[in-house]
């Protein structure tokens, strides 16, 4: 990814667990601000999520598209957007996981263009709240602390 946001959050707790918990798509509603809907598409056939629906509860209006997965448990997860949303032009992104101590380095990385328009450091401050929100929330959502 050239332009983007990446934010580092150390978690006490195995880089399985983290990696079962973001792979785990279709809960991510429960846990996963701004998430209002998922809809699983497509599975591998190992059973983890090769493709997924999101509708997210945009600033102004809801914003839909298709995300396509890449796994790698429980190293990394990543993501892109296919390219027929009518409200993103690229998105892509991704977990890593790095034991660390006991505890595991989450790394997460994001990069959206939207589809309408957006100031350049509006989309920046919204990629850094979206990196900040779901890092916290799958703090939360493994350890129960936030």
């Amino acid at each position: 990814m050239t332009e983007g946001t990446f934010q580092t959050l150390e978690i006490d707790a195995p880089a399985e667990a983290l990696y079962d918990v973001a792979a785990d798509i279709g809960s991510y509603p429960e846990w996963a601000t701004g998430v209002k809907e998922v809809q699983v598409l497509d599975t591998t056939p190992e059973g983890m999520v090769h493709r997924a629906r999101f509708v997210l509860e945009g600033f102004v209006k809801e914003i839909e598209y298709v995300l396509r997965y890449t796994h790698d448990r429980p190293n990394m997860l990543s993501w892109v957007a296919e390219e027929d949303s009518k409200d993103v032009r690229m998105l892509e992104g991704s977990y890593t996981f790095n034991p660390v101590d006991g505890a595991t380095e989450v790394v997460y990385a994001l990069t959206v263009e939207p589809n309408f328009t957006m100031p350049g450091f509006i989309r920046r401050q919204a990629e850094k709240q979206i990196v900040t929100t779901a890092l916290r929330g799958l703090r939360k959502r493994v350890t129960g602390r936030p």
